[in-house]
């Protein structure tokens, strides 16, 4: 045993020492590096626990978010799935690389633009909701395979495992899936394959029973082995295009083959000094959102009741969603204006038709639109680690379990994309936007998007944020960026009471509780129509804190996701 002298000496040694390393490391400019952190936020707990499970192994944050796409697929099957397709913006802090990974869907070879046209040149909705004619070819697996191999550090094959482990071995389903089970439990119970796997019996199953899929694990294997031949060739390939025929859908085996994700340059703005990052077309998402703040940029919404703040949000918004409808589409096929729409001159002149005193009448605004709509079922992830790498990925079947077919043997449930195209100039689709000519079918188009996953930046943070919600999308979006400006936290963004205007309808759609009685009326007295809605929305926000170094993350309580941050041991 030491002596009280002996240990006196050690401590003095030890101590000696450390200083002795501090000092070189202070010299040579070497610094001790920070225990390496992650916060991930998605609509499902497992989803969450899958992203944690790859960067424990070694992953990075793309790995990550391959983990958690994958998982959503199986967890969340109302929102998303292999047979869809998303949108995942990706930062890397080594080279301050932005890039957009386009995995969205695109009409198959045959399709045209009368195919969902009545004998009176009439859309017919059921044919662009319900069945094969609905179902875009995915884009998921190819945007998966390519996000693992160009800038994960793992393999494949290891980020599909807590997928393929959920599919095979099940999970306990809950009140959200069920309540979108019964939403669409009429299409579902029409297709065997579909209702042998989703429902018990021909019923709803009971909260909490366990759903299995295990065709969907060996699909999810096939990726796994052979990267994007394991979908988009062999065996997969050829059931899902007989399923597809058999329905009398237009896919062929060339459709899967040729398809290839596109790597774009996201959109980009400001906002009061605040960077904005967000989708490029096919989604309108980016350009949609900046241009509706560079609206609000020419006014002081601080300085205003809260009456005409919500007054003139509501005027930006229906001047942006306007010009959606007027002008966007697959960059691929048209040309869009889109330097003019995101500039700040243009915002100007746009800001100058809005009053304070009463709404401008629809008819006021150029242009010929009508009443369009996009996907409510999609789902959102984000995910930022604290070197400032960061993922916001939003994926999406369109409408709850998509068309509500699965391809046999396959566990594929497939997509209802086609339907976000312009069926007919000035045409809704099935969430109220309208569309003309730029968003018109045709062959290996992509349709367009309201899909809106976004970074916002300024000194101290960083937010990676976005929500599912069809057209609302954008306006939740809008709505979490101007509560990051006034200095809130996601906590707050993802509480946000919420409303919104797309142009047409004409009216302010406002979550139950999302405005006052007084509001209500204000806003009436002004000239605005009003109509209440279910709670919508399932925001999914990160931040990263720069100057304290700290995470922050928050999971929309309209969902049942998970938010969570986490040291991760090298």
């Amino acid at each position: 045993m030491l002596s009280s002298f002996g240990k006196q000496i050690k401590s003095v040694k030890y101590t000696g020492l450390a200083s002795l390393l501090l000092f070189v490391l202070s010299i040579t400019g070497c610094s001790i590096k920070q225990p390496r952190q992650v916060a991930i936020a998605s609509a499902h707990p497992l989803a969450t626990q899958a992203g944690f499970e790859i960067l424990q192994q070694g992953g990075n944050v793309y790995d990550a978010a391959v983990a958690v796409s994958a998982a959503l697929a199986v967890v969340e099957p109302s929102g998303s799935g292999l047979g869809g397709g998303g949108f995942w913006l990706l930062h890397r802090e080594s080279d301050d690389l932005d890039i957009m990974i386009d995995g969205r869907e695109k009409a198959p070879l045959a399709a045209h633009k009368d195919m969902f046209l009545n004998a009176q040149g009439e859309p017919n909705k059921q044919l662009s909701l319900n069945g094969m004619l609905a179902a875009g070819i995915p884009g998921m697996p190819a945007g998966m395979v390519h996000l693992s191999e160009k800038y994960g550090n793992l393999p494949l094959a290891t980020s599909l495992q807590p997928a393929i482990r959920y599919a095979e071995q099940g999970f306990p389903i809950g009140t959200r899936h069920q309540k979108l089970l019964s939403f669409r439990k009429n299409i579902l119970e029409q297709h065997s394959e579909t209702a042998d796997i989703f429902l018990a019996n021909g019923q709803l199953p009971a909260k909490n029973s366990s759903l299995k899929q295990a065709d969907l694990a060996q699909t999810l294997k096939q990726l796994a082995e052979k990267g994007q031949a394991g979908f988009y060739q062999g065996s997969v390939a050829h059931k899902l295009v007989n399923a597809v025929q058999q329905e009398g859908g237009l896919w062929t085996l060339e459709d899967l083959l040729k398809y290839q994700i596109v790597e774009r340059q996201p959109v980009s703005g400001s906002y009061q000094g605040i960077k904005i990052t967000s989708a490029s077309l096919p989604s309108s998402g980016g350009i949609v959102l900046i241009e509706a703040l560079n609206i609000l940029e020419n006014t002081d919404l601080e300085a205003v009741d809260d009456i005409t703040r919500k007054h003139l949000i509501v005027e930006a918004m229906r001047r942006a969603y306007h010009d959606r409808a007027l002008y966007l589409g697959d960059t691929d096929f048209i040309d869009v204006p889109v330097e003019r729409l995101i500039n700040k001159h243009y915002a100007q002149g746009l800001s100058s038709t809005i009053r304070t005193d009463k709404t401008l009448p629809k008819e006021y605004l150029t242009g010929h639109t009508q009443e369009e709509q996009g996907g409510r079922n999609t789902t959102h992830f984000s995910i930022i680690d604290n070197e400032g790498n960061r993922v916001a990925a939003t994926l999406s079947i369109n409408f709850p379990f998509g068309a509500g077919l699965v391809a046999s043997g396959t566990g594929v449930l497939l997509n209802n994309e086609m339907d976000d195209f312009a069926s007919a100039k000035n045409s809704a689709n099935g969430y109220g936007l309208v569309g003309g000519d730029a968003n018109a079918i045709a062959p290996e188009k992509r349709m367009l998007s309201s899909m809106t996953p976004t970074f916002v930046q300024d000194n101290e943070r960083i937010a990676v944020l976005g929500t599912p919600g069809g057209s609302r999308i954008i306006s939740m979006v809008l709505l979490a960026t101007l509560d990051f400006a006034a200095g809130n936290s996601p906590e707050s963004w993802v509480k946000v009471k919420r409303f919104h205007h797309q142009y047409i309808p004409n009216h302010i759609l406002y979550e139950k509780q999302g405005l006052s009685t007084e509001e209500i009326i204000s806003l009436q007295s002004l000239g605005h129509h009003l109509k209440q809605t279910y709670n919508y929305g399932n925001m999914q926000a990160v931040q990263l804190n720069k100057s304290t170094n700290t995470l922050s993350a928050a999971s929309d309580h309209r969902g049942e996701g998970l938010a969570k941050i986490q040291q991760i041991n090298e």
